[in-house]
């Protein structure tokens, strides 16, 4: 796809896919009330301004100390900003994406499960982590998506199969903000 990077921003359109995604249904008389419901791409990316956060792996030391938290804790600011949702990714199930929200206190960000890596590897971010006994997984970046394109990317440096590091420069929260603040000032100028 060719749009790697260091905050390298281009106009890419998303794959297509289907999330597989459990729901609460308080219609269903049971311990466990969630159902499974499909969830299209472009349900969540149709007509918004979403941003995606991509991880390698629910429970991992980075994208549980800091990565989804910090997401988490600029929520309302990025919101402030014109977005309309904030999404994590990860090749992990729901049920994984369900406990490891729960256990760190999210609620805001909404957790995505890319399952069978559909999505990551229609966005060419799959990489192996073979060395790490994870198998396939997310190459870590976050994302500015707007109408189901790709206004901004900020991938981490040195994407490869079972890197050594585990890269943690650009895809965070507060470049996030900071570059929809530039773009706002800049919109704001222009006007």
């Amino acid at each position: 796809m060719g749009f790697y990077g260091k905050g390298i921003g281009v106009v890419q359109t998303l794959p297509t896919v289907v999330f597989k995604t459990r729901v609460r249904d308080e219609a269903l008389d049971s311990e466990n009330p969630f159902r499974w419901q499909d969830l299209g791409s472009e349900e969540i990316f149709e007509g918004k301004s979403v941003i995606v956060v991509a991880l390698p792996g629910a429970f991992t030391p980075t994208c549980s100390s800091t990565h989804l938290p910090g997401f988490e804790g600029k929520y309302d600011e990025l919101r402030a900003m014109g977005i309309d949702e904030i999404y994590c990714l990860s090749v992990n199930d729901a049920f994984s994406m369900f406990q490891w929200a729960k256990q760190l206190g999210v609620s805001k960000v909404k957790m995505l499960p890319d399952g069978n890596g559909d999505f990551t590897r229609g966005m060419g971010m799959l990489v192996k982590k073979e060395n790490l006994g994870f198998g396939d997984r997310s190459w870590r970046y976050s994302m500015l998506v707007e109408d189901g394109e790709v206004i901004k990317l900020f991938a981490e440096p040195g994407k490869s199969d079972n890197c050594a590091t585990d890269p943690f420069e650009v895809s965070d929260a507060d470049t996030m903000l900071n570059f929809l603040q530039a773009r706002q000032a800049l919109q704001t100028q222009a006007a």
